[in-house]
């Protein structure tokens, strides 16, 4: 409401026509009267309010009663509030804080004399913690209980999934000096082999490639062609070996394994049962790339019965990569495997080959340790009481591989230099196969298991520069 002057009525006569009052507060240099059309009556004339009133509103005016005047301060909020009354509650120290201190997530702390409010979302111990949510799912990486409580076997370790290889990416690498190296070593009359060991041997695949294309690119020559020319004997299976892409070499081993007389069908295990996905597609591809066929087609055409039905199902690379388990899931598998070989008369072998085949290395892990609890013993013992032959070979890597891959081929490489003589097809696969993979895990599981080192036993079995290149990979 507007401040009462007894000289002006608050509102002008019924009769008169208004207009819009002047601009409010009156300034200096503007017109006395708005140009604004004149409009219907009712609203004040001009001069119906007085000139002189102060600017609108004023604070002092219209400050709420029973309190004193705001007087304005620099900064906001005012340090001292309303009058004498702090606007926070003052610290400890005596001293007024612009802002209150910090609380934990949750507990909103409201300045003093005004109540707590409450908590817009509710502390963390309101929820549920998340492995309640799913009581059945265990992680792949999670270590478990022992057996005989019932609870999951003990998952693979991190080294036991990846592998440690034997040869690591060189700093510093140069492709056109380690081709230059190269070319020293075989130019003039006779053959540096020392220096070719010393160069290819510790160069990973992607690097050993790159000194290839550098080669040509210097000399206008085949590296593998020249090194073909300059060396022989098993040297020059280790090194040829060694400078082809370890995926095209996979492949030619199948090939090599499937042509001709007879098959290698432990050569196809090691390639393909103890593979990952990524490389059975990988593998797949290069073969029909290089041969100009299909890698089913071929192992249905040499192989046959279950075994030639596990290695179709593999190459598919339709195995569940899922880190978590299932234990339900895993019990019903279990029971489902003893069901079709040691409680059945006969076997049946789809079974077998659908879980094996198809299921996580984690899940069959788990399916194993509940075999165990279920049967009395191993997993291991049921396939080698239901089958027989290569398909016995090939379930049982897939069995070692989930558990321990390079247990597995510890196996295999001692298995090559057992006995009379060397099976030197095998070891050369074996080391140069799993040399940028795991070859370094390979020979630390070797000393566990055989307790002695895998560089003495090759010392033992290989000599000259055969022993050489071999020790070379294994980073001797």
């Amino acid at each position: 409401m507007y401040p009462n002057n007894s000289n002006n009525p608050p509102y002008p006569p019924y009769n008169q026509a208004p207009q819009y009052p002047p601009q409010y507060p009156p300034q200096q240099g503007a017109p006395s009267a708005c140009p604004y059309p004149t409009q219907q009556p009712g609203y004040p004339q001009p001069g119906g309010y007085p000139s002189a009133v102060p600017p609108y509103p004023q604070q002092q005016q219209y400050a709420p009663q029973g309190y004193p005047s705001a007087v304005p301060q620099a900064g906001y909020p005012p340090a001292g509030g309303y009058g004498s009354a702090p606007a926070y509650p003052p610290s400890p120290f005596g001293q007024a804080q612009p802002y209150p201190p910090a609380t934990a997530y949750g507990q909103q702390q409201a300045p003093q004399g005004y109540p707590l409010q409450a908590s817009a979302y509710p502390t963390v111990q309101g929820y549920p913690t998340q492995a309640a949510a799913y009581p059945t799912q265990v992680q792949a990486s999670q270590q478990f209980a022992p057996l005989s409580q019932g609870h999951a076997a003990p998952a693979m370790s991190h080294q036991q999934m990846e592998g440690s290889p034997s040869i690591r990416p060189l700093a510093n690498f140069n492709p056109t000096a380690d081709a230059e190296g190269l070319r020293k070593a075989m130019k003039g009359f006779g053959t540096n082999e020392k220096a070719i060991i010393d160069i290819l041997t510790k160069r990973t695949d992607p690097q050993r490639q790159q000194i290839t294309v550098a080669y040509k690119a210097c000399y206008g020559k085949d590296l593998i062609k020249d090194l073909k020319s300059e060396l022989g004997g098993k040297l020059e299976d280790v090194i040829i070996s060694l400078m082809t892409p370890r995926i095209d070499y996979l492949a030619k081993m199948i090939h090599k394994a499937i042509s001709g007389i007879g098959t290698k069908e432990s050569l196809l295990v090691d390639c393909l049962c103890t593979a990952s996905n990524m490389e059975i597609r990988a593998i797949c591809a290069a073969y029909q790339k290089l041969f100009n066929t299909l890698l089913e087609r071929d192992l249905k055409g040499d192989t046959s019965g279950h075994f030639m039905r596990l290695l179709v199902s593999i190459c598919t690379g339709s195995r569940s990569e899922d880190t978590y388990v299932n234990q339900a899931m895993a019990a019903e598998d279990a029971q489902k495997l003893l069901q079709a070989g040691e409680k059945k008369w006969g076997t049946d072998e789809s079974v077998f080959n659908m879980i094996l085949a198809t299921r996580s290395y984690s899940h069959l892990r788990m399916v194993f340790h509940e075999y165990e609890r279920i049967s009395g013993h191993g997993f291991e013992r049921a396939i080698q009481s239901e089958f027989s032959g290569d398909v016995q070979t090939g379930m049982m890597a897939i069995v070692k591989c989930s558990k321990n891959r390079a247990d597995y081929f510890a196996m295999r490489l001692h298995e090559s230099m057992a006995g009379m003589g060397t099976k030197d097809n095998d070891l050369i696969f074996l080391i140069v196969s799993r040399a940028d993979i795991d070859l370094g895990s390979v020979a630390a599981e070797y000393h566990r298991k055989y307790n002695k080192a895998l560089a003495s036993d090759i010392s033992g079995d290989t000599s000259g520069d055969y022993k050489k290149v071999l020790l070379g990979i294994l980073g001797m």
